[in-house]
């Protein structure tokens, strides 16, 4: 059973009373002059109700075998590994990948891939809401990854809605929780899998969700963990960056595999 809005999260006057509330510190502290006077939190994995109200997607929605979870993990969950350095709680993305086609749809030449992502945003009094990181250099995460190959997907208000700006999430430590930052000016502009040229910034006042994709089309069980996401200017001391240059998996209609 799936809880209904009044019940997960504020009503509209009180998420709009936040982004006044928001909006007053930025004018009072003169962010919008200095520029901001600390990080800016996106989304905490910190509850069932944050881990219920993601969307999660893998290809059994096209008749793909693949599955694909996203648990609650609290400090007396069952699933929790023994490990002093994990968070209190997190998000737990699991599951299998399957390359197997569905038989009886024979238009589906792909399959092997999962993802999910943050909630839509609900509105306020002053519209729909958004993230505005345009104050912040880069996007932070604390995960703790398995390896695999995969991607931080970020959907904006853009011109087209199937539009993705996405970027490697390279893990240095698999199996060990670590910061990975990446620059907001780095990150590709997809659709459908394939490069989008021209290429076009993010949108950076409009921010809509955050998520992450598997697509690396290897057969066998995945696990990420991930505990927060934030817009930040600073990266702490043992942080893993993004670095640009290199080839990556994403590429362009015509295949060819576009440099970071």
């Amino acid at each position: 059973m799936k809880l209904t809005t009044p019940l997960l999260g504020k009503g509209l006057l009180g998420r709009s009373v936040d982004e006044l509330r928001r909006r007053t510190n930025i004018a009072l502290k003169m962010e919008a002059v200095k520029g901001p006077l600390g990080p800016r939190t996106l989304y905490e994995f910190n509850s069932a109700a944050s881990i219920q109200d993601c969307i999660l997607m893998s290809d059994d929605l096209i008749g793909g075998s693949s599955k694909s979870h996203l648990d609650f993990i609290s400090a007396d969950s069952p699933s929790r590994t023994a490990d002093a350095s994990s968070p209190p709680s997190y998000a737990r993305f699991h599951g299998r990948i399957s390359t197997s086609l569905p038989a009886d749809r024979p238009t589906i030449q792909r399959s092997g891939y999962a993802a999910f992502r943050t909630p839509n945003q609900s509105p306020t009094l002053f519209g729909r809401s958004v993230w505005d990181i345009d104050p912040y250099a880069y996007l932070a995460m604390r995960i703790k990854s398995d390896g695999r190959s995969y991607f931080v997907n970020l959907q904006t208000e853009a011109v087209e809605p199937t539009d993705l700006h996405q970027h490697r999430l390279f893990a240095k430590r698999p199996g060990q929780w670590e910061t990975v930052v990446i620059k907001w000016n780095d990150f590709v502009r997809t659709n459908h899998g394939f490069v989008v040229e021209p290429q076009t910034e993010i949108l950076r006042q409009k921010v809509r969700t955050v998520g992450i994709g598997l697509t690396d089309r290897v057969e066998g069980p995945f696990e990420l963990c991930i505990e927060r996401v934030w817009a930040t200017n600073e990266i702490a001391d043992g942080a893993t960056v993004a670095k640009s240059g290199g080839t990556s998996e994403l590429k362009n209609r015509r295949g060819e595999k576009i440099q970071w």
